[in-house]
């Protein structure tokens, strides 16, 4: 086993949380009785290592022995894993579990395993192998549906369409960009949608700017929140592009796309709540959102573009798809 130093003072602290459970930073100063720069230094090393968690927002901020590491330091043993595969769980894993936390790489794939009594360097060799076969299937780092919406709709409107990854993959679950996609909507977490935005907004650009497009759109949400992702990542983009009007019409009960689990009801949906209001003519435009299961408010939205005369061609890009046949994605 990888040993983890322990200072007098951690370990203290790790006593002190032992007998008393989840703690707070004034608890352990008036039992320590050390400045609270040195004790945030002691707390940081602690949940670097792995042995403490923190929950909680300021001013709220709970600190309590991490569920998946021993009391006194221990760390699970990551030289058992061969070098790539361990950069591989590093860049691409992420694990939200039931209780809040999120878990980067290593140590959340251990999680993930122990959760579900998987051998951990069998179980991440296969999900390397797994995960090598999807990534096979982009070009120039994007993955491209067009061909699958063009079997799925009767009229296709679209002419090409995009996304940065998948939602989802076989056997493992949401991928890291799907688990971001997820919850920086559904728990409307700003260090969540921070992290999404600056993963997404680089392939973003790359993508615009090798095509040059004549004008950007974004689909409106279909959920009202008080943080919407769209807005958010509208706001955080330059590009001089000129920006379509695209409105989601108000009607007299709001049906969101995610609750129609049936293509043809997701499509008369997309059909009569969403509406373009623009009267300029653009030669390209890119529409962006943020998961695409059916496609079937892109191909309504992009139909409505080129019915009006407003463009030549429309290209879609989300940031997460769906793999297997556009299977509705009902959770975003």
């Amino acid at each position: 086993m990888l040993v983890i130093m322990v200072t007098d003072t951690r370990q203290k602290i790790l006593d002190y949380i032992a007998q008393h459970g989840q703690v707070r930073v004034a608890d352990l100063g008036r039992f320590l009785a050390i400045s609270n720069q040195a004790l945030h230094r002691q707390l940081h090393a602690l949940i670097e290592s792995g042995t403490l968690q923190k929950t909680g927002k300021p001013p709220k901020v709970f600190y309590a022995l991490s569920s998946t590491q021993p009391v006194f330091g221990y760390h699970w043993q990551e030289s058992a894993l061969n070098q790539a595969t361990a950069r591989c769980l590093e860049d691409n894993f992420m694990n939200i579990t039931p209780d809040g936390r999120k878990l980067n790489g290593v140590e959340g794939f251990d999680e993930w395993c122990k959760k579900r009594q998987l051998p951990f360097v069998k179980t991440a060799s296969e999900y390397r192998a797994t995960l090598s076969r999807y990534h096979a299937l982009q070009k120039n780092g994007f993955l491209n549906g067009s061909r699958k919406v063009m079997a799925t709709f009767a009229k296709t409107w679209i002419d090409e369409l995009f996304y940065l990854d998948f939602y989802s993959i076989e056997r493992f679950g949401k991928t890291k960009l799907g688990q971001l996609v997820l919850y920086a909507k559904q728990s409307q977490d700003r260090a969540i949608i921070k992290q999404l935005l600056g993963a997404v907004i680089l392939p973003i650009t790359r993508f615009i700017n090798e095509r040059k497009f004549s004008a950007i759109g974004f689909i409106p949400p279909s959920v009202k929140r008080q943080i919407q992702l769209m807005k958010e990542l509208e706001r955080a983009m330059t590009f001089g592009l000129p920006t379509l009007r695209i409105e989601k019409i108000a009607t007299q009960v709001r049906v969101p796309q995610k609750s129609l689990s049936k293509l043809g009801d997701r499509i008369e949906n997309a059909r009569a709540t969403f509406a373009v209001m623009d009267k300029n003519y653009y030669d390209s435009v890119v529409l962006i959102d943020d998961a695409v299961g059916s496609g079937a408010t892109m191909n309504e939205i992009a139909g409505k573009l080129k019915e009006r005369g407003i463009a030549k061609t429309v290209t879609g890009l989300a940031l997460v798809g769906s793999y297997k046949g556009f299977d509705v994605i009902s959770e975003v």
